[in-house]
């Protein structure tokens, strides 16, 4: 039967439920999206990247209040069931005057990079460069931004920077050292934490170069800068807490940081814990105690190997195999000998046995005490808090010491069209020497890529 030949009740029915659509229509249209209208979007800085701050604890107390607060790498709306893939997107359709449920989507795997990198060995001619950079730009004191520059878009980009802080601190008055003895500016410390590094080690051969109280105020100047650290120890209980630090997305990453030795100065009676020598035994029973505390990946800073010798030793060789062969450990980063050597891939993860120098200025500079690496690893969490490596790479530098003290990523300073021929000639020759070092055990073969 046709509408019009209904009669005068239904007409009126239809009228009634066609004003009830109606309004139905207008309350889902106030809720929709309207195609064409402004909706609040991120924008992507186009200067220097920046990242979410990494958040540090300590102890196994401090990893349980983390465990009632980690966050969904995915973000609150896919945890709450919005549907974040637009009106427009496959399977989105609904009904007139219905709403269609939505399923959320998997979250998507977490994942983390963390950067490493060679010695901050700070020589006097560095820290004159820094007061000369301070003067040029109108100020006193010391200022190491400029050295630190050119790699600064890297360390930023990492969801975890660790350095490898070989020197101790001095007052920022001084009186400052160099070697055999270091004591340092500790304004380096501003330019590290502006460049995008999180964390640093203290464990090195010179980690007792000015005894406790040097000790004591590197750790203290650390803090103020809000770099955390581990390797030495103010006290039995600060030694005996892993550091673990916390990314964005929740991912709790330990660092623990030994040395081979202290260059022959004795740890003073009493204070067994104020620096960490390398003891297989006691690395391995840290490790645990970490993962145990909440960490899922644990990475360690070793100071070792032979000085200016692009080889691994032996005993790097048996000490790396020992420690990754350990459930509890992921990643080595090395440190000590001056020069690169290379990364190996052992029990499915990876040891940088040296990254070289970062920043330095030896009184007879060689090819090799400029050249370095920041190590890359990325990890992909592939099942609940278990993470493996996906991606290794090695990013080589090198230490410019004239006109300026600067230093240098290759691979951007080769690409620049601005570079001159003379240095780049200089630049193309040291990656070259760079990748075959990082190549000698098969590296590349193995993954690695040197970006």
């Amino acid at each position: 039967m046709s509408v019009l030949a209904a009669g005068p009740c239904r007409l009126m029915l239809v009228a009634v439920l066609a004003v009830a659509l109606s309004g139905c229509g207008h309350s889902d249209d106030r809720d929709r999206e309207v195609p064409g209208a402004s909706t609040p979007t991120r924008q992507a800085s186009a200067a220097t990247p920046t990242r979410a701050p990494v958040t540090a604890t300590r102890g196994a107390a401090t990893a349980t209040q983390e465990s009632s607060g980690f966050k969904a790498a995915s973000g609150s709306k896919a945890s709450s069931g919005f549907n974040t893939a637009g009106t427009a997107g496959a399977g989105n359709t609904a009904a007139p005057g219905g709403i269609q449920p939505s399923t959320p989507s998997p979250a998507p795997a977490r994942t983390v990079t963390v950067l490493g990198s060679g010695d901050v060995l700070i020589h006097p001619p560095l820290w004159q460069q820094a007061a000369a950079d301070a003067r040029a730009a109108g100020r006193s004191g010391y200022d190491f931004g400029p050295i630190y520059a050119g790699i600064a878009p890297v360390t930023l980009a990492a969801d975890l920077a660790i350095c490898e802080l070989e020197t101790p601190l001095a007052a920022p008055q001084g009186p400052f050292s160099g070697w055999p003895n270091f004591n340092a500016p500790p304004q380096v410390l501003t330019a590290l934490k502006a460049a995008g590094y999180d964390s640093c080690s203290t464990a090195s051969n010179h980690t007792l170069d000015q005894g406790y109280a040097g000790v004591k105020r590197t750790l203290d100047l650390l803090d103020a800068a809000g770099l955390r650290h581990t390797g030495s120890a103010r006290s039995a209980a600060e030694a005996a807490r892993p550091l673990i630090m916390r990314t964005a997305t929740g991912v709790r990453v330990a660092q623990l940081a030994f040395t081979f030795d202290f260059n022959g100065i004795a740890v003073p009676a009493g204070r067994p814990w104020l620096a960490n020598p390398i003891r297989i035994p006691a690395i391995l029973a840290a490790a645990h105690r970490a993962k145990q505390a909440g960490a899922d990946i644990v990475v360690l800073s070793m100071h070792w190997g032979a000085e200016y010798d692009h080889d691994p030793t032996a005993e790097q060789a048996d000490q790396a195999d020992r420690l990754l062969a350990s459930p509890d450990i992921d990643l080595i980063l090395g440190a000590h000998s001056h020069v690169v050597q290379p990364f190996q891939k052992l029990h499915g993860k990876w040891v940088a046995y040296c990254m070289g120098n970062q920043v330095s200025r030896h009184a007879v500079p060689s090819e090799g005490s400029r050249e370095g690496v920041m190590a890359r690893f990325t990890f992909t969490e592939v099942a609940p808090h278990r993470f493996v490596t996906t991606r290794a790479e090695a990013i080589p530098t090198w230490m410019q010491i004239s006109p300026r003290l600067r230093l240098i990523e290759l691979r951007s300073a080769i690409a620049d069209r601005q570079t001159p021929a003379g240095p780049l000639a200089v630049y193309r020759a040291a990656l070259g020497r760079i990748t075959a070092h990082l190549d000698s055990l098969g590296g590349r073969r193995q993954g690695l890529v040197i970006a």
